[in-house]
């Protein structure tokens, strides 16, 4: 992979990531437009790291905060406020994605990677879904009333982000709303209960890497999709945080539908990319 490739694929990972448009599709159809090479399982694990790495540094006030809560709930042996529970509250809902995504992640890359339209048509159906959620949405709670079970509803509706197209944040937003959140409230649970999923994927495929050692002439690329990916992710996150707070989600619903429609055109008039 040269370095244009990389600093490409690292600003869609970081913006997409956030954003509630899907990195997956984004990494998948952007190289198959352009006829690019796979980038494979070093460049994967630069833009994950680079991903955790801009939440970090943006949340990093919060996770200091909850690991302190944490250990003082486990002190006091009770669950009896907002800071206390919000820490077991994301990893409740970090579990059922954790879960499929160890049992069924490869299953589910071969149904979908390949399958250009099914992206694009994922693209359409859950941007609508978004868009009518945020619409109808009663978008009055806040963060520090989250329940257990809204926690492990919106952890559970996580796992459909595994498809291409679908988009981990976008889901999970649109499961805040849906369980009647404001925008900001469903954006940040989403933004902290990815931490955790994030930081295990980059644990995990860096363990695979060294394994089997940085393949020669991918460390460079590697360290410029890792730079790309946290900077346009710290900006993404800041900008969307701001955002929600006093406008819709309408705009990424349209982005969605018309990227997606637009594919799904072109594909069935036989482009082959």
């Amino acid at each position: 992979m040269n370095l244009f490739h990389a600093a490409v694929l690292g600003a869609l990972q970081g913006f997409a990531e956030v954003l509630p448009i899907s990195s997956s599709a984004h990494l998948i159809l952007i190289p198959w437009l352009l006829k690019w090479p796979e980038s494979g399982l070093t460049f994967d694990v630069a833009l994950h790291l680079g991903t955790f790495l801009a939440l970090s540094l943006y949340f990093w006030r919060d996770i200091i905060e909850m690991v302190v809560s944490f250990f003082d709930a486990l002190a006091a042996r009770r669950l009896n406020t907002p800071a206390r529970r919000l820490p077991f509250l994301i990893i409740a809902a970090t579990i059922p994605a954790g879960v499929v995504g160890k049992l069924f992640e490869h299953q589910i890359e071969a149904i979908f990677r390949s399958n250009q339209l099914l992206i694009a048509v994922f693209l359409v159906v859950f941007g609508l879904i978004l868009g009518a959620v945020d619409l109808f949405g009663r978008k009055r709670l806040i963060l520090d009333e989250i329940k257990p079970t809204s926690a492990l509803t919106i952890g559970l509706m996580q796992c459909l982000a595994l498809i291409p197209g679908v988009s981990r944040s976008g889901i999970t937003i649109t499961a805040g709303l849906m369980l009647g959140f404001t925008r900001e409230s469903a954006a940040r649970f989403s933004f902290l209960m990815s931490l955790p999923i994030v930081a295990g994927a980059a644990l995990l495929k860096t363990v695979h890497l060294l394994k089997h050692g940085i393949p020669a002439g991918e460390g460079m690329p590697m360290l410029v999709g890792i730079v790309f990916s946290a900077v346009t992710g710290y900006i993404s996150v800041a900008f969307l945080l701001r955002f929600v707070q006093k406008k819709s989600l309408s705009p990424f619903v349209w982005y969605r539908v018309i990227i997606g429609g637009g594919l799904i055109v072109a594909i069935l008039a036989g482009f082959k990319g």
